[in-house]
């Protein structure tokens, strides 16, 4: 009855913006639940975190306006705890880091986010769980929430995420970036017990593992 939890596919934008004020994650979510139109931001009903359109996985979507303001403040304190897998395009140095980077529009293309010394903090724990001859399977955990801090965070250390033509470079066997937000950890917003929701690799990355580098994720397992 408090919230909704999505495994949002990649392709879709979570609420409208310039070219693209349609088909967005938050006209699904009004047109299905009508009430969570009152919650939250008018533009972006219920919706408390984004994920970037190309990027799939979980997003949590407060259907109350106590459960919103009780999510908001999770999200702003920081307790909500956020794991993504990503492929990276070569390996890191070191199998576990945190990169540590402001972040902020970029002053070449405002399109663009880059790091940048008068951004805002942005933090971002990985560790490599499988690496390949020129890719590496990495779980992400940031801990801010800054616009595409992940992709910006593994470019800016020479490592962008694989299909990523903003901040890396087109695959021509992926259609899409390779990350996915993989695990939601928080406090239900009424109840206060903590929840945990997983969510697998969607089908077109295990298949992009399974038949460009060889490589199943169900046998290697990970934390996530």
């Amino acid at each position: 009855d408090a919230l909704l939890i999505i495994n949002k596919p990649a392709g879709m934008p979570v609420h409208p913006g310039p070219g693209h004020t349609r088909n967005t994650l938050a006209n699904a979510i009004v047109t299905l639940w009508p009430d969570t139109a009152n919650v939250g931001d008018i533009k972006r009903p219920g919706i408390v975190h984004r994920l970037d359109a190309d990027t799939s996985g979980l997003i949590v979507i407060a259907k109350l306006t106590v459960a919103h303001a009780a999510l908001a403040a999770q999200f702003a304190s920081r307790t909500v705890e956020k794991v993504y897998l990503a492929l990276l395009e070569g390996t890191p140095a070191n199998e576990q880091a945190i990169i540590e980077a402001p972040i902020g529009r970029s002053p070449h293309d405002r399109k663009k986010m880059a790091v940048v010394t008068n951004g805002r903090s942005a933090t971002t724990q990985f560790k490599v769980i499988e690496s390949f001859s020129d890719r590496s399977l990495v779980e992400a955990m940031p801990k801010t929430g800054r616009t595409h801090q992940i992709r910006v965070h593994f470019a800016s250390i020479g490592h962008p995420v694989v299909g990523d033509e903003t901040y890396g470079h087109r695959d021509p066997m992926l259609m899409r970036q390779f990350l996915h937000a993989s695990r939601l950890s928080f406090d239900h917003p009424l109840e206060h017990h903590r929840l945990v929701i997983d969510s697998p690799l969607p089908e077109e990355l295990r298949r992009y593992l399974s038949k460009v580098l060889n490589f199943s994720l169900d046998m290697k397992g990970s934390s996530s």
